[in-house]
């Protein structure tokens, strides 16, 4: 586990119309393994769009949840699902979209 990651929740604010801002709120940083899983692309309005797929390993934590976020520097990986691989409470594997791709 060498990447450092600042784990984030939603934290949505109004715009003052009735709408929202979509947003993050920093929880903890939190040592990780990245590891990369696979990339497909799809065309989006005559445009190439690559969805990175990852499996983000940390230690195990009972707050994480789909929808969380990973930050390191300026990559983003949103949390899809999450599994005790071996049920021994000892880590946590994340499977995790990159956003801005």
């Amino acid at each position: 586990m060498s990447a450092r990651l600042d784990l984030e929740m939603r934290d949505d604010a109004g715009d003052g119309q009735g709408g929202i801002v979509p947003g993050f709120a920093p929880v903890t940083s939190v040592w990780a393994r990245i590891e990369p899983v696979s990339v497909n692309e799809e065309e989006q309005a005559d445009e190439a769009v690559f969805n990175v797929t990852h499996r983000i390993w940390i230690r195990f934590r009972e707050d994480v949840q789909a929808g969380m976020r990973f930050r390191k520097g300026t990559r983003g990986f949103t949390v899809r699902t999450f599994h005790d691989p071996d049920e021994t409470r000892r880590y946590l594997v994340c499977r995790c979209t990159e956003d801005g791709r």
